[in-house]
C-alpha cells in the first residue's frame, strides 16, 4: 500500500513582530511585562557614582501645531545621552482634526497631516519622530485623546504607534494602560541580572531594593485654584503601595509629597512619604493670548516640559538613608 508523505507545513509570513515579555533597555536594565498594566524595570548599579534616570512624560499633543516639538526633542536627546528610560502616560496625540470631528479646525492642523488618510499620517509622522528614541521608551499608555479615538473611530492610536515603532526599529516598547504600575527593582554589584524566563520577575539574586510607581493619565477639570492637588489625598488612600504617583491631563505641574505615619509588626512607629507628581506636557496653550478655546474660557498660561526621576545608590552607616534613594526634578 502506497504511503503518503506528510505535506510540508507552509511557512506563514508574519506581519507583526513577535514581541517577547522582556525588553533590554539602555545600560544594565531590563523591562518585564507582568500583565498589561504591570511592568517591572530591573536595574543594576555598578558603583555608587552611577545614576539611573527616568523621563516621565504626558500630554505631548505631538501633532498639534502648538506642540513645542523643539523642547520635546531636547528632552528626548537628553534621555538618550543619560541612557534614560522613558515612560509616557497618555495624550501623545491630539488627534482632533479628523473629517467628522466636530472640534476640527483648519487652523489647528499641521501641513504634514493635511491628507485624506489623516489618522494614518499621525501615526507615520510620529513613528519618524520617535524612532531614534525607541530603545529608550519603555511604556506608552493612552490618554483621553487616544481613548476618544478608539470610542468614536474604532482605532487605537497608541497600539498602532507602538507596533509601528517596534517594527521599524526592532524594539520592544510595551503598551501600558490608562493607569498602571511600574515596579523598579535594583541590584548592586558586577553580576549580570539573570531571570527565569518561565517566572517573570524572579532573579538568581534577590533584588536589594524596590520602588513602586503608579501612573494614571489623569481626570477632571483644570482646577485653577487647587491645580488638582486635592486628588493627592484621595490617591494616597486608594494606592497605598505606591511610593511615587504620577498623573497628567490638566497640563499643570507640581511635586507634592504626602507624609504618612506607619507602624511595623514590631510596634515601631515610623513615617514614610508618598511623592505625587503632575507632569505638564508640551502644548503651548496660551502663546500671545490672541485667541483659541483655552483663551476664551479664561485659561492661564501653562508650563511646558516633563519630570526627571533620578535613582542613585547611597552608601551610609545610617540604615535610614543607606541604599536606594531617588529625587525628582523638572525637565525644562
Amino acid at each position: 500500500m502506497a504511503t503518503k508523505k506528510p505535506a510540508a507545513k507552509k511557512q506563514v509570513s508574519k506581519t507583526k513582530k513577535q514581541v517577547s515579555k522582556t525588553k533590554h533597555l539602555p545600560g544594565d536594565t531590563t523591562l518585564e511585562e507582568i500583565s498589561r498594566n504591570v511592568h517591572f524595570i530591573n536595574h543594576r548599579f555598578h558603583s555608587t557614582s552611577d545614576n539611573f534616570w527616568v523621563l516621565l512624560t504626558s500630554d505631548r499633543h505631538h501633532d498639534n501645531p502648538h506642540c513645542n516639538q523643539a523642547l520635546e526633542k531636547k528632552h528626548l536627546d537628553e534621555a538618550k545621552e543619560r541612557n534614560a528610560v522613558i515612560i509616557d502616560y497618555g495624550d501623545l496625540f491630539c488627534a482632533m482634526q479628523g473629517k467628522f470631528d466636530r472640534r476640527a479646525s483648519k487652523d489647528d492642523i499641521r501641513p504634514e497631516h493635511q491628507h485624506g488618510n489623516y489618522l494614518d499620517k499621525l501615526v507615520s509622522t510620529a513613528t519618524d519622530f520617535y524612532a531614534p528614541y525607541a530603545d529608550n521608551f519603555a511604556i506608552m499608555g493612552p490618554g483621553n485623546h487616544e481613548t476618544a479615538m478608539l470610542k468614536h473611530h474604532e482605532t487605537n492610536l497608541t497600539e498602532r504607534l507602538v507596533e509601528r515603532l517596534n517594527m521599524a526599529t526592532d524594539s520592544e516598547i510595551k503598551t501600558g494602560g490608562y493607569s498602571g504600575w511600574v515596579k523598579f527593582k535594583f541590584w548592586y554589584g558586577k553580576k549580570d541580572i539573570k531571570h527565569d524566563e518561565t517566572s517573570p520577575g524572579s532573579g538568581v539574586q534577590k533584588a536589594m531594593a524596590s520602588v513602586n510607581l503608579w501612573y494614571h493619565h489623569g481626570y477632571g477639570g483644570d482646577a485653577p485654584v487647587t491645580k488638582g492637588t486635592i486628588q493627592t489625598g484621595r490617591q494616597s488612600v486608594y494606592v497605598p503601595d505606591a511610593h511615587i504617583v504620577c498623573t497628567g491631563h490638566t497640563h499643570n505641574e507640581w511635586i507634592f509629597p504626602i507624609t504618612r505615619i506607619r507602624i511595623k509588626d514590631s510596634g515601631l512607629i515610623y513615617h514614610d512619604e508618598q511623592l505625587h507628581l503632575k507632569t505638564p506636557g508640551y502644548k503651548e496653550e496660551y502663546e500671545d493670548g490672541y485667541g483659541g478655546w483655552h483663551i476664551e474660557r479664561g485659561g492661564p498660561p501653562k508650563p511646558n516640559g516633563a519630570m526627571w526621576l533620578r535613582f542613585f545608590w547611597l552608601k551610609s552607616t545610617d540604615p535610614k538613608t543607606r541604599g536606594i534613594q531617588y529625587e525628582v526634578t523638572r525637565a525644562k
